[in-house]
């Protein structure tokens, strides 16, 4: 047994070994997961990559997932402070074809200037506006409203505004991969501790949104945004820390 648990902690020293500490943040995140055009979200892979959507869980069957982030603290790999973010991500669930790599591919997304290309290479600089209202009724309901504003180069613009109860939050450990759009043999790992409260699930069935709208504008999302989109998934996320690894080669 002894000789067995030696093996173990030598086999775990050697897998963190090829990990190194980039940085550790906390945020607070909205997510709104949508099912867009296949054919549309494709073409914002890499090639060799193909759409993976989940099977399961509240956002189900959901091809593009816009990140709303607004960063509360970022500490660098020996905890100094550093500038903190705010801006949306645009990730989609994929897969390397024919192979196991797979996770979330980061293939554009609007942020503060100060935070961009980002180390993805695939951010805008954007004028970034953020209003979030929350009120809690006598009976205990707590309602809350957010407007996000983004405005980028070239008329790319985000405008998101989002209003529900808050519901029970559930709290998970997460650990998944991060790729690059353009440049896809560079990823992140990311280990995180998660409070979540999923407002609207279309597969699960849950409601509690009042309010949605969601206006994509530029070029380079039109094809994504043209109409036909539909939410899957609308996620608040009041607490999201999370520790970011680089690959030691």
């Amino acid at each position: 047994m002894f000789k067995f648990a030696v093996v173990l902690l030598a086999v775990a020293g050697s897998a963190f070994a090829q990990e190194k500490l980039y940085a550790t943040h906390l945020d607070m995140r909205t997510t709104v997961a949508l099912k867009a055009p296949d054919a549309a979200v494709q073409k914002m892979l890499p090639a060799g990559w193909e759409l993976n959507p989940p099977t399961g869980g509240p956002a189900k069957g959901a091809n593009l997932t816009l990140v709303l982030v607004d960063q509360v603290m970022f500490l660098d790999e020996n905890g100094k402070p550093k500038e903190r973010s705010r801006g949306v991500t645009l990730a989609i669930p994929a897969r390397k074809t024919g192979g196991k790599e797979a996770g979330s591919m980061i293939v554009s997304g609007l942020y503060s200037a100060g935070n961009v290309p980002g180390a993805y290479e695939v951010y805008m600089p954007a004028d970034v506006t953020i209003d979030r209202k929350q009120r809690a009724d006598g009976d205990g309901k707590v309602l809350v409203e957010e407007r996000w504003t983004l405005k980028g180069p070239d008329g790319h613009a985000f405008e998101v505004h989002v209003a529900y109860v808050r519901g029970a939050a559930a709290k998970a450990k997460t650990d998944s991969k991060a790729y690059s759009g353009a440049r896809p043999d560079f990823y992140r790992i990311y280990r995180a501790d998660v409070v979540s409260d999923v407002a609207r699930s279309v597969p699960n069935g849950e409601d509690r949104v009042s309010i949605v709208s969601v206006k994509v504008k530029g070029q380079k999302y039109a094809q994504l945004f043209d109409g036909s989109e539909k939410i899957i998934a609308i996620t608040s996320i009041p607490s999201f820390s999370r520790e970011i690894f680089l690959p030691v080669k």
